[in-house]
């Protein structure tokens, strides 16, 4: 099997992360902080939950070199945003509600996990692979 299909499948798990994180956040602590509080919250965790997963992947499925890394990034960030964006039409939402999680002049932070999904991979190779000194 090809390394970009068990990349491509290596994704999965992250939305099952993602919906576990909003979850987590609309179920939990939402209630208590109000919306926008909730929203960059569950940004940071989500990150941070990334992180974990970002470094796991890479360490069992090791990138042979930092361009691969960054396309592994770049696959990533495709499938999310496609992913995104075609559920959120899909459930009837527009393009304007879709990218309004984007501004982060109005406190929306969404706009760091795709940012973050796109180099993760990339820093987590570099990490995993610089020689401990």
């Amino acid at each position: 099997m090809s390394l970009y299909i068990k990349y491509a499948l290596a994704w999965i798990p992250m939305l099952v992360i993602a919906i576990l994180n909003g979850a987590l956040r609309d179920l939990g602590y939402k209630r208590y902080l109000g919306a926008l509080a909730a929203h960059q919250i569950s940004t940071v965790t989500l990150i941070l939950f990334f992180s974990l997963y970002t470094r796991y992947i890479v360490g069992y499925l090791p990138p042979a070199s930092a361009r691969q890394a960054l396309l592994l990034g770049g696959l990533w960030v495709g499938l999310t945003l496609s992913f995104e964006f075609g559920f959120g039409l899909a459930r009837g939402n527009s393009v304007h509600t879709l990218l309004a999680d984007y501004n982060l002049l109005e406190g929306r932070l969404w706009s760091l996990i795709p940012a973050f999904v796109a180099v993760a991979p990339y820093l987590f190779y570099r990490l995993l692979s610089t020689p401990a000194r």
